[in-house]
C-alpha cells in the first residue's frame, strides 16, 4: 500500500496505512448484483489472526504447525459454514495462517513445500506423503473436499535453488509469499507468487511475474494477485490484458486503510469499476493496526464489511453475476440534464468557465467564480496536493498542478459546518512505495483549517450532486467514492468525454468523505 504507517509499517508484511471508524455493512444478505446470465455464489473471511508472540523468535517447524493449525482450524469452520450456505468459492486473506512481522530465518519453520503446478497434478489431501513439508498444503485441500467448493489461501512457501543461478539468495532457496488453489475436489490447480512485496524482508519477489488464472465450471475464468499488486502494471493490469475471459479476480491481502484515498474497500471496489471485474477481497482483520476491509464487488455494487472495533472475523457470502456488466457513460447528451448540459458547456471551453471575470457570461449559467477562492498546499497521504477550499452552496471550481488540471461542478442542498476541498496531485508518490499517480479529490478536511485537508475522517455530513473530472494522461484510473461511516456509494456515471475523465453523482445518501479520480501512470514509475 502507498504511504506510511509510522515506524511500525516497516515491520508489517502486508499492505500500508492507517484507519479510523468502524463500520460493518448492514446488506450483506443482498446480492452484490443482478446479472442475466446467471450467478453463483462466493464467499470472502476477513479473518482475526491468533498470531505469534514472537515472531522474530527462532522455533520448530512442530511450534509452527502448531500455531498455524490454530488459524486453519478457524478456517475449517468457515469453510462448513459457506458450504451450507452453497458457496461455491471462498477466498481467505494474506497472512492470515502464519501472520508477519517475521524476519527471513524465522519464517523458515512456517514454510510448506510449493511443487510448481501446474506441471504436477497433485491433490495434497489424497496425496499426503508424496512431498516433504507440506501439511498446510494438505489441511487446505482436504478443507476443499469437505466443503466441495473451490478454495483460495495465501501461505509462505519455500523453494530450493542452485546458488550457481545469480538469482539463488544466500542460503540456497527462494521464500515466496503465496496464493494457492484448490478446486472442489481438493487438487491444487496452480499458484501465485507475490511479485510486489511491501517492506517484506522474509520473502523474495519470485524471478518471473506470475500471470495466474484458474477456470472453474460456475462462473468461468478467475486472476489471482496479493495485496500491494493491485496498484501496479504487472501482474495485476498485466493479466487482464493478457486474458480478456478473466472475469473475476480472487485478491488476499493484509491492507492496511489509509484515508482519504485508498482503504481497502475504497481500492477494492475501485479496481471492479476501473476494470469491470468481480473482486473476492479478503483482508486481515487487526483493528489495532488499521486492518480491516473486505468484500465482494462487482463494477456496479459492493457487499463489504469494516470493523474497527471488534476482535472477531467474518464471513460475507453473496450471489455474484458470472458476467460482470460495467458501469458506463452512455448517452451522456445532456438534454435532459441541465448539470450535465453544463458540465458539457465547460468541456467545451465555454469562456466564463475559464476565466473569473464579471464582464463575461455564459447562457444559462450562474454568476460563480465572481471571486477566486484562494489556492493552498496541503499533505494528503505524504503527497503535497494543491488545493482549493468549497465554500459555497453550488459553484464550479477549477485547481492545477503541473498537466493535470482538475474540476468540479456541483450543488448542494447546504451548507454543513465543514470544511471541503478539491486538490490536485500530478507526480511520483515516494513513502512506503515508488509509483507516479495522477489524482483528483474532492475531500472533507479534518477541521476548518486548510493544513487539516487531506487528514483521515470517516465521518462527514456534507451532501453533494457534483460532476468531478481531469484532463489525465493515463486510461488507468480509480474511481473512489467514499461515504459517512466508512460506506461505499457507487457513482452514476463514469468515463471519457472530450479526452477528460469524469464522475458524476446526482446525490449521495450520507455525507461525502471522499470522491476521487486515482490515476496510474505505470510507465513512469521507478524500479518496477
Amino acid at each position: 500500500m502507498p504511504g506510511a504507517c509510522g515506524p511500525l509499517a516497516l515491520l508489517l508484511c502486508g499492505c500500508c496505512a492507517a484507519a479510523l471508524g468502524a463500520h460493518t455493512h448492514p446488506g450483506e444478505h443482498r446480492a452484490a448484483e443482478d446479472g442475466d446470465a446467471g450467478q453463483f455464489v462466493a464467499a470472502v473471511y476477513e479473518h482475526h489472526l491468533i498470531s505469534s508472540p514472537d515472531p522474530l523468535a527462532p522455533t520448530s517447524r512442530r511450534q509452527a504447525l502448531e500455531l498455524m493449525s490454530r488459524n486453519l482450524d478457524v478456517y475449517e469452520q468457515q469453510v462448513m459454514t459457506a458450504a451450507q450456505k452453497g458457496v461455491q468459492i471462498i477466498v481467505f486473506p494474506e497472512d492470515g495462517i502464519h501472520g508477519f512481522n517475521f524476519t527471513r530465518a524465522s519464517i523458515y519453520p512456517f514454510l510448506d513445500f510449493m511443487p510448481p503446478p501446474p506441471l504436477v497434478r497433485w491433490n495434497p489431501c489424497l496425496e499426503p506423503h508424496r512431498f516433504n513439508d507440506t501439511e498446510v498444503l494438505q489441511r487446505l485441500s482436504c478443507m476443499a473436499i469437505q466443503g466441495a467448493l473451490f478454495l483460495v489461501a495465501n501461505l509462505g512457501t519455500k523453494q530450493p535453488c542452485h546458488r550457481s543461478d545469480p538469482r539463488c539468495p544466500r542460503d540456497g532457496r527462494f521464500q515466496f509469499n503465496t496464493n494457492v488453489v484448490f478446486s472442489s475436489n481438493g487438487t491444487l490447480l496452480d499458484r501465485y507468487r507475490k511479485y510486489n512485496l511491501y517492506f517484506e524482508a522474509a520473502f523474495d519477489a519470485p524471478p518471473d511475474v506470475d500471470h495466474t488464472v484458474f477456470d472453474t465450471p460456475f462462473a468461468g475464468r478467475f486472476g489471482v494477485f496479493t495485496c500491494f499488486d493491485i496498484l501496479f502494471l504487472r501482474p495485476a493490469v498485466e493479466l487482464l490484458l493478457r486474458d480478456p475471459e478473466v472475469r473475476h479476480v480472487a485478491f488476499p491481502a493484509a491492507w492496511m486503510n489509509q484515508l482519504p484515498l485508498l482503504a481497502a474497500i475504497q481500492i477494492q471496489s475501485a479496481f471492479a469499476r476501473a476494470f469491470g471485474v468481480n473482486v473476492l477481497a479478503a483482508n486481515l482483520h487487526q483493528p489495532s493496526l488499521g486492518m480491516t476491509g473486505s468484500g465482494i464487488h462487482t463494477p456496479r455494487t459492493s457487499v463489504w464489511h469494516h470493523d474497527m472495533e471488534n476482535l472477531t472475523g467474518h464471513l460475507i457470502v453473496a450471489p455474484v453475476a458470472r458476467n460482470p456488466q460495467r458501469l458506463r457513460a452512455e448517452n451522456a447528451t445532456g438534454k435532459t440534464d441541465p448539470s450535465h448540459s453544463r458540465f458539457l458547456k465547460l468541456l467545451a471551453g465555454d469562456p466564463y468557465c475559464e476565466k473569473d471575470s464579471q464582464e463575461v457570461h455564459c447562457d444559462g449559467a450562474p454568476r460563480w467564480n465572481m471571486k477566486a477562492p484562494p489556492v493552498f498546499h496541503a499533505e494528503m497521504m505524504y503527497d503535497n496536493f494543491t488545493l482549493v477550499p468549497v465554500w459555497d452552496r453550488e459553484g464550479y471550481l477549477r485547481v492545477c498542478a503541473r498537466g493535470l488540471c482538475c474540476h468540479v461542478l456541483y450543488q448542494r442542498p447546504s451548507v454543513s459546518g465543514e470544511l471541503y476541498a478539491l486538490g490536485v496531485f500530478d507526480g511520483l508518490h515516494t513513502v512506503h512505495g515508488t509509483y507516479y499517480v495522477q489524482v483528483c479529490a474532492l475531500v472533507k478536511c479534518g477541521g476548518l483549517a486548510f493544513e487539516t485537508c487531506g487528514q483521515e475522517v470517516t465521518e462527514a455530513t456534507g451532501l453533494f450532486e457534483f460532476h468531478l473530472w481531469g484532463n489525465f494522461s493515463t486510461s488507468y484510473i480509480f474511481p473512489l467514492l467514499l461515504t459517512s461511516g466508512m460506506t461505499l456509494e457507487t457513482p452514476d456515471q463514469l468515463g471519457w468525454e472530450n479526452d477528460h475523465y469524469f464522475l458524476r453523482e446526482r446525490g449521495l445518501a450520507s455525507g461525502l468523505v471522499t470522491a476521487a479520480l486515482y490515476g496510474r501512470l505505470y510507465e513512469r514509475d521507478y524500479g518496477k
